[in-house]
């Protein structure tokens, strides 16, 4: 079979070296007086440092890289490039530059695994790149070829000669005699602090006798190291300090991710660079939700070497449960299945799926239900034979492959014999979908493709784990064998294999390009870079003559569950932290939302009002311009860095307030009505008794729901999110999958239910039970009704509480009437007050408005500055009117008018005016920015019809309180004339 065909002089490779290049303009060679061991070692190269930095500093600024945090005086290069861009065959080309131009004919690559080694030899070793280097580049390199040299570790022989590895001592003696050789040495973080490297002294010393140690052997030769995965190699570390030990002439670390600890820095290719630039794979994400349901949490709480003590926290209740060693978590819940406690200390708890737990981390018991897995795994499969079937009826065909990540391997390895195993399983299910294709196939390559697979379905996959190692089963060997080692056969088209399981093993130092599908059935338990997680299937795709495909829009499926909802989101600012601008959205979207809600006690239908009437979205909830940063000004701890309340755009001084002073003889005239308006009112709903709310409401309200089928039953569904790039800025927009696939999974009781609805509704549990009957008769019928059964949720609970709150608030005062209560209670403290009464000396100005005027406020405002979120509201605040004794803008949400369905409303002026005769009014004002009540939204149009039934029952008892509502052409002057006017007759 051809080997793979590497692609000569790809731009984003190219700059990598050439900014390398760039960095060694000034350098001078010093040879060695030791003329016995000068052909064995590299030419020795030293920097000026003047220069070299002037040069650093020069590359980082071509290639937009800023900061003297990624400037160091060690002779360490890094250059990042983005999982899947080819850093390896970089750094290979750049050997052979250094050698044409320098004559450095000695390299040692340092790898973190042993995987990531293998990787790298197979590379090295390729006759694919060999030939490559041999045509492409054969007038440019002379036909040179390099020479891998693995360090692996040595199994010691008592009463024997100790010698060095034979890499080691192969490497050292290499000598440049023969041009066409470059020596490359691959040694592993394990090795290279092991002790036959740093410490051991051998009987047979290298370099004419010098150096019986491997570290000082290899330090003799002046070598040049190469870093793969930096991140895995912290300078405070163990093997940071042995890499020191190799002396070497200068470093090159490559890698997609640093953990901000820069050197030298030349070159930075970012994952938002590699997407827009079409370098590797888009990425669709598959998270199989648990519909209808809050995640259950099964949390270790103590461990005593002995026992273990779990709590488990469901549907608002938790039990604690005591479990020795071998003991089954399904003890404990039902959903968990073959997952036992395989050992356990004072500190740590080990599961037979190999994940560690440490006193209060937890799981989710619904993370292995057995259809949660049975769905992952049938998802994954439809969609690869989707895909398989349109890959390889074009020309020319591209291969599929799809990873699975498990945790059963006895069930997959085992399979065969076991009914209902993961294999068992497995091979029915593709056994099926490739009868259905095959049943109206009509392209004749993929026909007999598939009519391969279907005689022997055995062949359509294979697996790795580190225990397969310590087996001897030829089949499980030849398997490990293509796919640790042989792409090129993984990949033929004469080869049925197209799935591969394997458990983590694979994550880092393992790709494959032409994966197309990861399938993660269970978290790994850690904390890894979501890039570098799909940075297995990253690459762009080779096709049936091994040459890279670049004309698609390929993308890269990975299947996660429930566990990891937020994989998506995670990826996408992890990509976004590689760019420097800043993600603005388009609208008010749920993300921002809960993001906002993490900070702050804040409900979405809140937000929505209060942006919408400071004129910071529209309609459809969009951002108007400045809208969104306004909203990080008025939210800043949701934001990080984002404005802080207070700050102003365009300000003239620098020490703009984020506090306003008290006018506090003004308040004295103001307390009265302050602490009139403060007064606590009780909204009561006017019904008969509860079958006069059961009949006018609750049925009216549930049937609309089920026309509108907005109930949530309980199961598994497949959220796909497909990640976008847009103005340099990773995105992704999220679709639910048909339900056609929908697994249900009951997690309540019906008691419990109707329990808890009731408690959050404060509608009694046999009025709702009767609603529920009466649904179902209806249903039974035919007719419009549902069981509610096939609904027993927190999301269903939740959905409806919210539901007939809000229905109760949009039919206030229409289907039926509302009342108010004012309760005598303790008033202090309030916006202006503290506990005994007194008024605050100064309030944030943020509760008074996200907008800053420098100008006088009237003299009558109760406080010195301006601060308001309409111009309407400016106007009013500057305003000087007659009779007008004090008046001011309340405090957002300080005045809590109950609302019909819950919440409260606040209005936004406060005047206290005395009329000619001496008499005290007391004005409450509404004021909308817009042109009339038309143009409101009906929901603000409710609230304030609220306010005006509550003050104008006040007004009825007999307190001095009146409430109006002010618009665009509506001046406080005109209001408050008629309200004086209507006063006096």
């Amino acid at each position: 079979m051809a080997g793979f065909n590497f692609e000569p002089n790809l731009p984003h490779q190219e700059k990598a070296i050439t900014a390398l290049i760039k960095s060694f303009a000034n350098v001078e060679f010093h040879s060695s007086r030791d003329y016995t061991i000068n052909q064995y070692i590299n030419p020795k190269i030293s920097f000026k440092a003047i220069a070299l930095a002037t040069d650093i500093e020069q590359v980082q600024k071509d290639n937009g890289i800023f900061g003297t945090d990624k400037r160091s005086d060690d002779p360490v290069f890094d250059i990042s490039m983005e999982t899947g861009t080819g850093k390896t065959y970089t750094y290979t080309k750049t050997m052979y530059e250094l050698n044409k131009i320098y004559g450095l004919f000695k390299f040692i690559v340092v790898v973190p695994t042993l995987s990531i080694k293998a990787g790298t030899v197979n590379f090295l070793k390729s006759d694919a790149l060999r030939e490559h280097f041999r045509h492409d580049f054969q007038g440019e390199y002379h036909d040179k070829q390099i020479v891998t040299y693995v360090v692996e570790s040595k199994k010691s022989k008592k009463g024997k000669r100790s010698y060095m590895p034979e890499s080691v001592t192969q490497f050292v003696n290499a000598s440049h005699g023969d041009k066409s050789k470059i020596h490359v040495l691959v040694i592993n973080q394990g090795m290279i602090n092991s002790p036959t490297i740093q410490e051991e002294r051998f009987d047979r010393a290298l370099l004419g006798e010098k150096y019986d140690r491997a570290i000082d052997a290899l330090a003799g030769i002046n070598p040049v190291v190469i870093i793969d995965e930096p991140h895995k190699f912290p300078q405070t570390g163990k093997t940071w300090k042995s890499i020191s030990n190799l002396e070497a002439q200068f470093t090159l670390r490559y890698g997609a991710t640093f953990n901000d600890e820069y050197k030298n820095l030349i070159y930075h290719l970012t994952a938002v660079d590699a997407f827009n630039q079409d370098l590797v794979k888009g990425v669709t994400a598959y998270v199989e939700t648990l519909s209808g349901n809050d995640a259950a949490k099964l949390t270790l709480k103590s461990l005593d070497g002995k026992e273990a003590e779990f709590e488990l926290s469901e549907n608002g209740t938790k039990t604690r449960h005591i479990l020795g060693n071998n003991d089954s978590l399904s003890s404990i819940h039902s959903a968990i299945h073959s997952l036992n406690i395989e050992k356990l200390n004072k500190t740590t708890l080990v599961l037979s799926n190999g994940i560690e737990l440490k006193k209060d981390e937890s799981i989710n018991p619904y993370s292995y239900h057995e259809s949660l897995q049975d769905s992952m795994i049938q998802k994954a499969i439809k969609e690869h034979f989707k895909l398989e079937r349109e890959l390889l009826t074009r020309s020319p065909r591209i291969k599929p492959l799809t990873l699975f990540f498990i945790d059963d391997i006895e069930g997959y390895r085992d399979g065969n014999e076991l009914a209902g195993s993961l294999k068992t399983q497995f091979e029915a299910w593709v056994l099926a979908i490739a009868k259905s294709y095959l049943a109206k196939e009509t392209d004749p390559f993929y026909k007999q493709y598939l009519q391969r697979t279907i005689k022997d379905i055995s062949l359509t996959h294979g697996g790795y784990f580190s225990k397969d190692n310590t087996g001897n089963d030829e089949k499980i060997e030849a398997e490990i064998n293509e796919i640790l080692h042989d792409k090129e056969s993984l990949l033929s088209l004469d080869n049925p294999r197209r799935f591969i399981f394997s458990k983590w093993t694979l994550r880092e130092g393992w790709d494959n390009p032409n994966v197309f599908q990861i399938c993660k059935l269970r978290s790994s338990g850690s904390t890894t870079s979501k890039l570098q997680e799909v940075g297995r299937g990253l690459r762009l795709p080779v096709n049936e003559h091994m040459a890279r495909e670049k004309t698609d829009d390929f993308r890269l499926n990975y299947y996660v569950d429930f566990t990891e909802k937020d994989f998506v989101e995670e990826l996408t600012q992890e990509i976004n932290q590689t760019s420097a601008s800043e993600v603005v959205p388009e609208e008010l979207n749920n993300e921002l939302v809960e993001q906002i809600k993490n900070h702050y006690e804040v409900s979405k239908r809140e937000l929505s009002n209060q942006l919408y009437d400071q004129n910071l979205i529209d309609d459809d909830e969009k951002f108007l311009d400045g809208g969104y940063q306004a909203l990080k000004g008025l939210y800043p701890d949701a934001f990080g860095k984002a404005l802080k309340k207070g700050k102003i755009e365009n300000k003239s001084k620098e020490d703009t307030k984020a506090k306003t002073k008290v006018r506090l003889g003004k308040y004295e005239e103001l307390k009265e009505l302050w602490e009139l308006i403060n007064q606590r009112a009780i909204l009561e709903y006017q019904f008969e008794d509860e079958s006069n709310f059961y009949e006018k409401l609750l049925m009216d309200y549930l049937k609309q729901e089920i026309a509108a089928d907005n109930f949530s039953k309980t199961g598994l569904v497949t959220k796909v999110s497909k990640l976008h790039i847009h103005n340099n800025q990773a995105g992704y927009h999220s679709v639910y999958d048909d339900e056609e696939d929908f697994a249900k999974i009951s997690t309540m009781s019906y008691g419990s239910f109707l329990r808890q609805l009731s408690e959050k509704t404060y509608i009694k549990l046999p009025t709702l039970h009767k609603a529920f009957v009466t649904l179902k008769h209806l249903k039974d019928k035919g007719e419009q009704g549902l069981d509610i059964n096939d609904y027993l949720n927190i999301q269903t609970i939740r959905k409806f509480a919210d539901g007939i709150k809000l229905y109760l608030f949009q039919n206030a005062m229409q289907k039926f009437e509302i009342g108010y209560n004012i309760i005598s209670n303790q008033v202090h403290p309030t916006s202006y007050t503290d506990s005994t009464g007194s008024p605050l000396l100064e309030l944030k100005s943020g509760q008074l408005g996200v907008q800053y005027d420098e100008g006088k406020p009237s003299d009558d405002f109760l406080f010195e500055d301006v601060f308001y979120d309409s111009l309407l509201e400016k106007q009013n605040i500057k305003e000087q009117i007659k009779h007008v004794t004090v008046f001011s803008k309340i405090p957002r949400n300080s005045i809590r008018i109950p609302i019909a369905g819950g919440g409260t409303y606040s209005p936004d002026f406060a005047y206290v005016v005395e009329t000619e005769k001496g008499q005290i009014l007391n004005l409450i004002i509404e004021t909308k920015d817009t042109a009339s009540s038309d143009s409101l939204r009906a929901e603000e149009n409710r609230k304030i019809k609220h306010a005006e039934r509550l003050f104008n029952q006040m007004e009825a008892d007999g307190l001095n309180v009146s409430f109006s509502t002010q618009f665009q052409d509506d001046l406080v002057k005109d209001i408050i004339k008629n309200a004086l006017e209507y006063t006096t007759t």
